[in-house]
């Protein structure tokens, strides 16, 4: 593998991982906006408008993107979280330079007002299709709930009202602030050639112009608030805690992973044995999230309204008794294979590694080798884990329960 990074005069920024024994290549724009850099204004905007890139540019309409699509047998697709808009596919290497062609002239998307009219009804279905998910709607209420007036807490799809009040014109002066090349990444991995990729994207992209962007990445340790909230036609009660995490730009978030696994592992965790395994919850996982600035560490749980107490006070035991006894050799080594497992198989392919190729030089400006994160992974010892452990405090922490209605 070889790494190659530029930077345009506009500030777009290059980065690839060249393999030749790959069969396949993969490319990404990725944009470093999300519901983070929203305002209750334009609460969604993001998504809304990772939507409106695929309804095409002065040069292609819906359809003839698809088409174009279509003819390379790429696997291609776009998602939208707190911080990325990010547009990737995989693809033969003989359909790289086209497809990548196809992605830079979406970037700088057509955003027509009568698209945008019939594409707020999809967004709308979308928002009504996730509230009527439990498990997503009181992990969307957590978060909102521990970061209180911190952007992180904004909703990533928005709100009914938001969405049916945002005009055309705010979403051109998002894409306008946001879509800056000082503000993108364009990554590619697999079987490539390297010179021509970057030529290729330069003469694409390299006359964009750069506006100035920024981001508040404030830490915050969250509320540590609980609030209950009823729905109708529910029969299971959903529980989500969140408490504070490190950020991306944290070597301890390494520690902070493997904590995770060892504590809320969908199999074999410590959630598993003392929630699932004795029927106490049907669901109960955790999982860590670190962002720019930030991070955060999700338990969710899914029991009987009978339980719902229950439920609580075990996980919060199985919290009480990592902060004050810590974690085992064997608990490491399990989650260490885990851990280790999962990423390599995702790095083995070209689309694994260009998120990972991306996310290292989009949140920390550098390149980092599979192999230099195993190591990193391998290295850590059960202290290293049980200082995460004790850095917050996980018990007392934020809580949205949302109960079926009496």
């Amino acid at each position: 593998m070889q790494f190659k990074s530029k930077v345009l005069d506009n500030g777009l920024k290059i980065v690839g991982e060249t393999t030749s024994s790959s069969l396949s290549a993969a490319v990404g724009f990725f944009v470093k906006t999300g519901s983070r850099d929203e305002s209750a204004e334009n609460s969604g905007v993001s998504h809304f408008l990772e939507h409106m890139v695929f309804k095409g540019t002065e040069n292609m309409s819906a359809l003839e993107v698809n088409a174009a699509f279509d003819r390379t047998g790429a696997q291609f697709n776009a998602f939208t979280s707190e911080e990325n808009t990010v547009f990737f596919a995989g693809v033969l290497p003989e359909f790289l330079e086209d497809v990548t062609a196809i992605w830079a002239d979406l970037m700088r998307p057509s955003l027509r007002t009568d698209d945008f009219d019939m594409e707020k009804n999809v967004i709308l279905e979308e928002i009504a299709m996730y509230e009527d998910m439990p498990q997503f709607d009181v992990v969307d209420k957590a978060k909102e709930l521990h970061f209180s007036g911190h952007p992180c807490g904004n909703s990533i799809l928005g709100t009914s009202e938001s969405i049916k009040n945002l005009k055309a014109e705010q979403m051109l002066e998002y894409f306008r602030r946001r879509y800056s090349p000082s503000n993108i990444t364009v990554c590619c991995c697999g079987n490539f050639n390297w010179d021509k990729f970057a030529a290729q994207i330069e003469k694409l992209c390299g006359h964009w112009e750069k506006v100035d962007t920024k981001r508040e990445t404030t830490f915050t340790e969250g509320t540590a608030q609980t609030k209950t909230y009823t729905k109708k036609n529910l029969s299971r009660e959903h529980i989500c805690m969140v408490s504070p995490g490190v950020s991306a730009q944290d070597e301890r978030h390494y520690a902070m992973n493997l904590l995770s696994l060892i504590i809320g592992d969908e199999k074999g965790s410590r959630f598993y044995w003392q929630l699932v395994d004795t029927a106490i919850a049907e669901i109960a996982s955790m999982h860590f999230e670190d962002m720019d600035g930030v991070g955060a560490i999700y338990s969710y749980f899914q029991c009987s309204p009978e339980n719902s107490e229950k439920t609580i006070q075990t996980a919060k035991k199985v919290l009480e008794d990592v902060r004050d006894q810590g974690i085992t050799e064997e608990e490491l080594d399990k989650a260490k294979h885990k851990a280790l497992s999962a990423l390599t198989l995702k790095n083995e392919l070209p689309m694994g590694r260009l998120i990972s190729v991306a996310f290292d030089s989009v949140y920390l400006d550098k390149y980092i080798p599979t192999k230099e994160q195993i190591e990193k992974i391998r290295a850590l010892s059960v202290e290293d884990v049980n200082s995460a452990a004790r850095l917050f405090d996980m018990v007392n922490c934020s809580q949205a329960v949302l109960t079926p209605e009496k």
